[in-house]
């Protein structure tokens, strides 16, 4: 891991037994993220992407490879270990607002209950709390339970929840997958704010291209690797107005290996067997026949 790495991923493999069958999960992904920094994970329905969410936020174990986050080697946690790194080094908010809430607990008491079970005095507890349902822009629900609250409040009030600790990293599955257009750009507004204000690492699983289309850096995964990534940035024109311009990537793994879009492959015929060859600055990729 180089300094700023604080997530890395290599070669890694999930695989599930579903009765006498083998489910492979994820087949040998690589993923880096710098700290502070804020990506979308995108991919088909079973290409991986909430597998991966679930290992690195301790919740699933992996079968083989490497993954790290911080200083945390997450193959050889104990379960002691995983507890801690749970409540302390990342936050996890899923898509169901009923995973994320206590029905019968306001939302300051659900922001209260992670620092009670980490034993933060009670000053601190009070401190903290308001501090995030005011950034959150839900301070005027801190009696409410979650039945009084709407979609987009309960989401935000599960994020302050996530946060209550100070973990260094944030994992969204689909945070917006059960809300309106609308509110889902009031609660990744909301994950913004975290990431830009807090530093906080922030990683959002989500087919939602409205959403991924907010964030620097998309990382894509296909078949249980990464695939592609889309980088973007802000361009300023000579009229001095400003727009965003986005990059596609392939993604090359440690063994050299990229996976060549469908479209292209359909395109040019290109079956088992391509052919290969090093010009002076590019490589090409011709058809066997």
């Amino acid at each position: 891991m180089s300094a700023a790495e604080l997530i890395v991923c290599e070669s890694l493999v999930r695989i599930y037994q579903s009765g006498p069958i083998e489910v492979q999960a994820l087949q040998g992904l690589d993923l880096a993220v710098n700290s502070g920094e804020m990506i979308a994970v995108v991919g088909a329905s079973g290409s991986g992407k909430s597998t991966l969410l679930s290992i690195l936020a301790g919740i699933d174990a992996p079968t083989a490879g490497s993954a790290r986050v911080g200083e945390w080697d997450l193959l050889s946690m104990s379960r002691a270990d995983r507890v801690r790194y749970r409540r302390h080094t990342v936050g996890f908010v899923r898509q169901q607002t009923a995973s994320n809430l206590v029905p019968y607990l306001t939302a300051e008491q659900m922001v209260d209950l992670p620092m009670t079970a980490a034993r933060t005095p009670k000053a601190v507890r009070r401190k903290r709390g308001a501090e995030l349902l005011r950034m959150l822009g839900i301070a005027d629900c801190a009696g409410r339970r979650p039945g009084q609250l709407s979609g987009g409040q309960q989401q935000r009030v599960a994020i302050a929840a996530a946060l209550a600790n100070e973990p260094r990293v944030l994992f969204a599955d689909e945070p917006t997958g059960e809300l309106d257009t609308a509110t889902s750009a009031e609660v990744f507004g909301a994950l913004r704010d975290v990431n830009r204000e807090l530093g906080v690492t922030v990683v959002v699983v989500t087919h939602d291209a409205a959403v991924s289309g907010q964030v620097e850096r998309t990382v894509a995964i296909r078949d249980g690797r990464t695939s592609s990534e889309v980088l973007r940035r802000t361009a300023t024109a000579a009229d001095g107005g400003t727009h965003v311009i986005a990059e596609e990537y392939a993604v090359m793994d440690r063994a050299g290996r990229i996976q060549v879009p469908r479209d292209y492959r359909e395109a040019l015929a290109l079956t088992r067997r391509v052919r290969l060859a090093l010009e002076p600055d590019h490589v090409t990729i011709r058809p066997d026949a």
